[in-house]
């Protein structure tokens, strides 16, 4: 083995921000609530919605679709969310074992292929295809790729940052998505903006996808710069590299997995609804809650990595989810107020929760069971993203039913709490588990 190299090498960030191209792509996912709210029929005076409509062919330029409900609008997200999860472990498989061009390339090509396929089909059967199916496909697939190859650059002290800037792309997409699908929609309706987007995404990840790469063989990365860090690191971390076969038999794998649920459905729940809780006060402009969201998401993978790499994963998981669970409790008062300074705040912290949760998780699954087998593991973790979807199609049901989303607001942040919780007691598996005789190997 090479001694380690006294910095990173150039290579090591173009693979972190090609990565973080493939994903400003496939992040389409967080930019939903768009289409959901043009697909959603139209409120009543009372705030209840025409529930007549659903099935009724829409006006104007999308006069090829109908309406929907808010649970069979929240239906196309929420599948997606699922395959997306699924997806996660035979694309962390063929990222370990035939590298990350391949799997970044496969997963282009069934996002934009399900995209085009949504656009042509101009129904819900096409929404559940299209954009639920083959785009979760290609997500999953797609998502699996850059992380694990940027993290192979560097050392532990900088898993953190660098699986922040690489999910980054993935939580920003909505940034600019948002605004674009807006303007597509109305200038060439439905059909047209899943079809121009479905070409772009097309190209842009392909060509990004071929700058992914792992290190040369033997390559150690750069250890941190001052001594003290080393031993904080080397405390904290595992000292082997698990397989999988292995990792599904520790607690903490599982522990991983619900800390997932818990940190992803209070998010999911924000992103699917955004551009709803925005169009009272904001009318048409509500996409701007959305672009906004997509910022401090993008923000949140970043910021939280880079803390996390200071003070620890659980205490930075621990901060952002108290916080955000007390704005989620305070979240039917800050709608009745009409507030929008009072709203941006509370989905801003909320978008940066979820965020920090998909920076953390990678690194927590790499300190816990080690980054050789990264693609994989993290992909049996993320399974806990895909489960917590319900949370989103819980909310559509609640909001039907009700008019409003209070008690989803109240459920997803009793939840956050128990999350905290568990964050406190999860810690890795045990040096004499590590070094037991036995299957887990490096």
């Amino acid at each position: 083995m090479a001694a380690p190299l006294e910095k990173v090498p150039g290579k090591a960030w173009v693979v972190t921000f090609a990565g973080t191209a493939v994903n400003l792509c496939l992040g389409i996912l967080y930019a939903w609530s768009v289409w959901g709210g043009a697909l959603t029929v139209p409120k009543l005076p009372d705030g209840h919605f025409n529930e007549a409509l659903v099935g009724t062919a829409m006006p104007g330029i999308n006069a090829a679709w109908s309406y929907l409900s808010n649970a069979q609008a929240a239906t196309p997200f929420s599948l997606c969310v699922i395959i997306f999860a699924l997806l996660m472990i035979p694309g962390g498989r063929i990222q370990d074992r035939f590298g990350p061009k391949v799997g970044a390339t496969i997963g282009g090509i069934f996002l934009a292929a399900g995209c085009i396929l949504a656009g042509l089909m101009k129904s819900y059967l096409g929404l559940l295809i299209g954009f639920g199916i083959m785009g979760g496909i290609g997500m999953g697939i797609g998502y699996a790729a850059p992380t694990p190859a940027a993290l192979k650059w560097f050392g532990p002290h900088r898993r953190g940052l660098i699986a922040g800037l690489v999910v980054g792309g993935y939580g920003g997409a909505a940034l600019y998505i948002a605004p674009l699908a807006k303007w597509l929609i109305t200038n060439y309706g439905i059909s047209g903006s899943f079809i121009i987007l479905g070409v772009v995404f097309a190209v842009v990840i392909i060509i990004a996808g071929q700058l992914l790469a792992w290190p040369p063989e033997g390559y150690v990365p750069p250890a941190p710069a001052a001594a003290k860090a080393g031993v904080q690191a080397k405390a904290s971390l595992t000292t082997v590299d698990w397989v999988a076969s292995d990792m599904v038999k520790t607690w903490q794998y599982y522990a991983l997995v619900a800390l997932f649920i818990g940190s992803t459905q209070s998010g999911l729940l924000i992103i699917a609804f955004a551009a709803p809780l925005a169009a009272p006060l904001l009318g048409a402009a509500a996409w701007i809650l959305v672009s906004y969201g997509g910022l401090i998401n993008a923000l949140g993978r970043v910021g939280t990595g880079l803390y996390s790499d200071k003070i620890g994963r659980a205490n930075a998981f621990t901060i952002n989810c108290i916080i955000s669970a007390a704005c989620l409790f305070a979240m039917p008062a800050i709608i009745a107020s009409k507030s929008v300074l009072l709203l941006f705040i509370a989905v801003g912290i909320a978008y940066w929760q979820y965020g920090g949760g998909l920076a953390l998780l990678p690194s927590y699954t790499a300190d816990f069971f080690g980054p050789k087998n990264l693609g994989f593991n993290y992909g049996l973790v993320f399974l806990g993203w895909g489960l917590g979807f319900f949370m989103a199609r819980l909310g559509g049901t609640i909001r039907d039913m009700t008019g409003n989303l209070d008690w989803a607001f109240y459920l997803s942040g009793l939840v956050l709490v128990v999350a905290v919780i568990l964050a406190r007691i999860a810690k890795r598996p045990s040096v004499a588990a590590q070094k037991a005789p036995g299957p887990v190997r490096s």
